[in-house]
């Protein structure tokens, strides 16, 4: 289905696409980023800390590190301010970058479990198809993102995959 070759690309165009959209954060003023714009996670805050903790949960149960904490409904406020969001977007980015720069291919053709908190139990899957997962909800939350930005009347992240700079 995939290599270990799609998730270090997955993993550097994710890298490549989060360090766009902090800068194109950093810009706007707090109650711009805090406002309810009627989003499923509210806010511009509330779905770069979604789409931060979207992550941190995949990761650690890839690379068996530790993780977030709380569910889905507490994601939203995962980190307070922007001042906090920053440099763990980074610490989880590279701990990405890490487990996908070790993955091999032959993993991905087996199963892979872990215990979901949202279902209460044991979840086997296809180890493959959550690779992909966590790649397509990235892309998913930072489109949702993208349409926010351009809300605001800014700018928004390039986010095609085949403008991803080679040395990124």
């Amino acid at each position: 289905m995939i290599t270990g070759a799609y998730a270090r690309e997955m993993a550097r165009y994710g890298r490549w696409q989060n360090d766009q959209l902090a800068g194109f954060l950093q810009a706007l003023p707090e109650a711009e980023l805090t406002r309810d714009r009627g989003a499923f996670f509210g806010s511009i805050m509330g779905t770069a800390n979604h789409l931060l903790w979207g992550d941190w949960i995949w990761i650690s149960r890839f690379d068996k590190g530790q993780g977030p904490g709380g569910g889905i409904p507490e994601s939203v406020s995962l980190c307070a301010d922007l001042a906090a969001w920053l440099p763990l977007r980074e610490q989880i980015d590279a701990r990405i970058a890490v487990w996908a720069g070790t993955l091999g291919d032959a993993p991905l053709t087996g199963d892979f479990t872990w215990y979901s908190a949202a279902k209460e139990a044991d979840v086997t899957k296809p180890y493959a198809q959550c690779v992909i997962h966590m790649f397509n909800h990235q892309t998913h939350h930072r489109g949702q993102l993208h349409q926010m930005l351009t809300e605001t009347g800014s700018n928004a992240p390039v986010s095609d995959l085949v403008f991803l700079p080679r040395d990124y």
